[in-house]
């Protein structure tokens, strides 16, 4: 019963706070048709930094959607699989990966930025800067994970050679973190909530947080994304499932507090205060960053590591559809 209170209060503050964007647009909602479907399928996976898309969950239903369902997944590993194959329509990925399954030939379509700011490079006291990764040992939990994707690229950047200057050891996240705090690797990249519990735990230091440290903080983290069937049938649900996160990531911006208690109240993360911290940290600002501009950064990164032969262009020409987002930011100016 309290959990039901708590997202009728829940729902009720979030209307609240984006009853002026909502007002201002009314009209075009209410003028548009229904969506083609009443059903719409997302991943829930154990990632904090995904909560612009939990927290749509009644946005979603206020838009015509009467069946939301979350496939439960276990990693973002999972996310790109799931949307190639149509077992979910719409969800929140790591650009740089994407970019991966787009050349390797997933149908998969980017739509827009989400957030960015939610990885950050651990390092012991050997590491100070990411060209201190030079004959160090980075632990990552396998050579084709989203981890190692970033770091590829943020290598890249500094002109490092991923293959001949860094020894790679492949170990889950916990165990990760304990090698980093015996020091028997050098460095470990954290996604939400692992650099909250590694900084409470006092394991190593921030070497680079893309949160506030530039390029990376220039940069989409996480985009949105959706598959490519569902996107070309039903372009009113697309654009309508679209309108309900990024309004929730207004609120999760907004409103951090009621925003973290949501997340612990329906079961998405235990801890109110390492939620609560990824809320007031994360810059929810979609509309702040380029889109495009990211999927051009990280093509150009992975392909000077050789992870991709596509050019910039090709993968924008291929890969994205920007009319639902370019649409959005006129309709949801505040």
């Amino acid at each position: 019963m309290q959990i039901i209170q708590n997202r009728r209060t829940f729902v009720a503050a979030a209307a609240a706070a984006g009853a002026a964007s909502f007002f201002g647009t009314a009209t075009k909602a209410w003028a548009e048709p229904p969506p083609e479907t009443t059903r719409i399928r997302l991943v829930r996976i154990p990632s904090i930094c995904q909560a612009p898309q939990y927290v749509a969950e009644e946005l979603l239903r206020s838009e015509g959607f009467t069946e939301v369902h979350y496939v439960q997944k276990k990693g973002t590993a999972d996310i790109a699989t799931a949307l190639a194959s149509g077992e979910a329509d719409l969800n929140g990925h790591f650009a740089a990966p994407l970019l991966l399954r787009l050349e390797a030939g997933d149908p998969i379509v980017i739509l827009a930025g989400l957030h960015v700011g939610c990885f950050e490079l651990f390092g012991t006291d050997r590491v100070q800067a990411i060209r201190d990764l030079k004959g160090k040992t980075v632990a990552v939990p396998t050579l084709d994970s989203s981890r190692y994707v970033f770091l590829a690229a943020m290598t890249a950047y500094v002109g490092l050679d991923l293959h001949k200057d860094i020894h790679f050891v492949t170990h889950s996240g916990p165990e990760s973190i304990r090698l980093l705090s015996e020091g028997k690797i050098d460095a470990y990249l954290g996604f939400p909530p692992e650099p909250q519990e590694m900084r409470e735990q006092q394991i190593g230091h921030v070497v680079i947080s893309s949160t506030v440290d530039r390029p990376w903080s220039q940069y989409f983290c996480c985009m949105l994304a959706g598959n490519r069937e569902f996107v070309r049938t039903n372009p009113v649900a697309t654009k309508r499932a679209l309108r309900a996160i990024l309004k929730a990531a207004d609120f999760c911006a907004s409103e951090p507090e009621q925003s973290a208690q949501f997340m612990v109240d329906q079961g998405y993360t235990k801890r109110y205060d390492h939620a609560l911290q990824v809320m007031k940290a994360i810059p929810y600002g979609w509309r702040e960053y380029s889109a495009e501009d990211t999927v051009r950064f990280y093509a150009l990164r992975l392909h000077e590591v050789g992870m991709l032969k596509s050019t910039p262009q090709k993968l924008l020409a291929q890969g994205t559809d920007w009319r639902f987002l370019n649409e959005l930011k006129e309709e949801l100016k505040t």
